[in-house]
């Protein structure tokens, strides 16, 4: 049985930084990479989207506000209402339901696209998640999904330095005291993170599953870059060793996942 509950201190945390200006930049960001990814395989104007571990429902609003069919799912209660509350005040009509990423209330191929965002790395049961993304997923359609990073030694999960390079048992370890005596450790999560992954080993996963695999070089905009970035990042995209060099150097592992038809 999950708990729905929520550490105020956490629901607190979670409701300013969700509604921050650099949150809702990089959200926008996410949802125009995931239009553009889905540009060349969706035909559909108005897509169904779903928004696994909704949270606060910042990132549904930003795909509400493009007139999109938004259905979110959440585990935390309280966060749950203030997205619902946060809807309705700004006029949209989302899906929003309680429940666990590793069982969606969704029918079999009726969502075009799935949202993943900072979620993987705190469900310890991950490959049902993705398996159940895979299920609801029309074909060609698009999963995005935004996790911790193995690779680099920053990361904003647990307030401990390079933590992403820290053996298991010692995460293990760190987990458990976030959890009982510490939770500041983990910004008093009700799940802290337990997952860290790479890229690499996701697609490894997704490849069966039918997905072709993007990473955040592939999509990335280069429009208004200068030329020496875009020489950089295409660079990066040709040759394997500064591309894995590249993902070392990035906070949080992306990966845009096309589901094959």
């Amino acid at each position: 049985m999950w708990d729905h509950g929520s550490d105020e201190r956490f629901t607190q945390y979670y409701a300013a930084a969700s509604r921050s200006a650099v949150t809702l930049q990089r959200f926008r960001s996410i949802r125009d990479r995931a239009l553009w990814a889905a540009s060349g395989s969706l035909g559909r104007r108005v897509l169904d989207v779903a928004d696994i571990g909704c949270g606060a429902g910042t990132q549904s609003l930003i795909w509400a506000e493009m007139g999109h069919k938004v259905h979110g799912i959440e585990i935390n209660a309280p966060l749950l209402e203030l997205a619902k509350r946060r809807s309705s005040e700004a006029g949209y009509s989302i899906d929003f339901q309680l429940g666990s990423a590793t069982k969606l209330p969704w029918a079999d191929e009726t969502i075009d696209i799935c949202l993943l965002i900072e979620l993987l790395e705190h469900v310890t049961e991950w490959k049902a998640c993705v398996r159940e993304c895979a299920r609801v997923l029309r074909p060609n359609g698009v999963l995005v999904l935004i996790t911790s990073n193995r690779l680099c030694p920053i990361q904003e999960e647990f307030n401990l330095p390079l933590y992403s390079w820290y053996p298991e048992p010692m995460k293990r370890y760190f987990e458990h005291l976030a959890v009982t005596s510490r939770p500041d450790l983990a910004n008093y999560a009700k799940y802290p993170a337990v997952n860290w992954f790479s890229f690499f080993t996701l697609r490894e996963f997704l490849a069966p599953l039918g997905f072709r695999c993007l990473d955040r070089f592939d999509v990335m905009d280069l429009s208004n870059k200068s030329s020496l970035a875009k020489w950089v990042v295409r660079s990066i995209q040709a040759v394997v060793v500064l591309r894995w060099l590249a993902h070392m150097a990035t906070v949080g592992t992306t990966v845009v996942g096309i589901k094959e038809s």
